[in-house]
């Protein structure tokens, strides 16, 4: 059975360069530590996802961004400063070489602060986490640490589980920047027209 794990087996976990699961303040995730390839590369394996879908990273702060070597534009601390931590994913310019380790094929990375005090204190000490939802790729993700067993059981390449009860949210919104337009890649837990209000006429809203 897949063990649970409190704060400082998960910050041992993923430091060793293991995958584990985490609750968000949308779904259940899996984990993996950004610095640690390893651990990235396993956590594609865990979920049967293609290496070309990029992974989502969230991060504690807008530092922890920064210290990736990433610059923070004004229309992202816009949409930063308005709505987050909470459930949006903004997908930036970034070094390719930290694209290329997300799997990303483009020079851009999606970053998120998420709105959940447990996921946010293990941020604060393992530093950048690429987290996806906790599930086979292209499944519905899992909303409780029971779902997430089920759907791992069996598995060598899942360390352990953060449990923090049940999660009913919906997936992010995911909107990507660019130096003078955006685009809205998903609609998510929130409204697209919030979105555009905050960054004005000149993007797209997808469908």
């Amino acid at each position: 059975m897949i063990p649970s794990m409190g704060l400082d087996d998960a910050l041992l976990a993923l430091a060793r360069g293991e995958v584990i699961a985490v609750p968000t303040d949308t779904v259940y995730g899996v984990a993996a530590s950004l610095a640690r390839p390893e651990a990235i590369a396993t956590l594609f394996l865990l979920k049967h996802r293609p290496t070309s879908v990029a992974l989502p990273v969230l991060v504690d702060s807008i530092e922890q961004i920064e210290a990736c070597g990433v610059q923070w534009s004004p229309s992202a601390r816009r949409l930063a400063d308005a709505l987050w931590p909470g459930p949006l994913t903004i997908v930036v310019a970034a070094p390719a070489q930290l694209a290329a380790s997300i799997g990303s094929s483009s020079p851009s990375v999606g970053f998120r602060i998420p709105n959940d005090p447990q996921l946010r204190a293990i941020l604060a000490q393992s530093g950048p986490l690429c987290v996806t939802s906790a599930n086979n790729h292209g499944e519905p993700p899992c909303q409780s640490a029971s779902q997430v067993r089920a759907v791992f059981e069996g598995s060598t390449l899942l360390a352990g589980i953060v449990d923090g009860g049940e999660r009913a949210g919906t997936v992010s919104s995911v909107v990507q920047l660019s130096d003078s337009t955006w685009r809205i890649l998903r609609q998510g837990a929130i409204d697209a027209h919030v979105i555009a209000s905050l960054l004005g006429d000149d993007g797209e809203i997808t469908h």
